[in-house]
């Protein structure tokens, strides 16, 4: 027991000190201005920082992420049919997809969906 416990602090004493070389060694010794400055997706990070966003960008992702996560979550459901009887799956999927299409309606309907300029 106590040879198994002293195996694992030499285990764990030699990771660490591996950890603390790997990182003194592969500090970088020069900073160039060009390579300490953000990387803005092809911008000009020097530019004025307070240009004007679509939010139209942002509510498209959110949009995504929610029909995504509702679509992840039919998996499930549709593994559930073996082991419920048809008429409570079929009340609960069509209450589900009620709800998916609802959302998808109203996005329609506020304009959230159409893509302007």
């Amino acid at each position: 027991m106590k040879m198994i416990f002293y195996m694992s602090l030499m285990i764990f004493i030699i990771c660490n000190i591996l950890i603390m070389l790997s990182s003194i060694i592969s500090k970088k010794s020069f900073s160039d201005r060009e390579k300490s400055s953000p990387f803005e997706c092809g911008f000009d990070p020097k530019s004025f920082s307070r240009m004007p966003f679509s939010l139209h960008f942002f509510l498209i992702a959110v949009i995504f992420l929610i029909f995504d996560v509702e679509i992840t979550l039919l998996i499930p459901i549709i593994l559930t049919l073996k082991i419920s009887n048809m008429i409570n799956f079929s009340i609960i999927i069509s209450f589900f997809l009620f709800i998916l299409l609802f959302g998808l309606y109203y996005e329609w309907n506020q304009g959230a969906l159409t893509w302007t300029k």
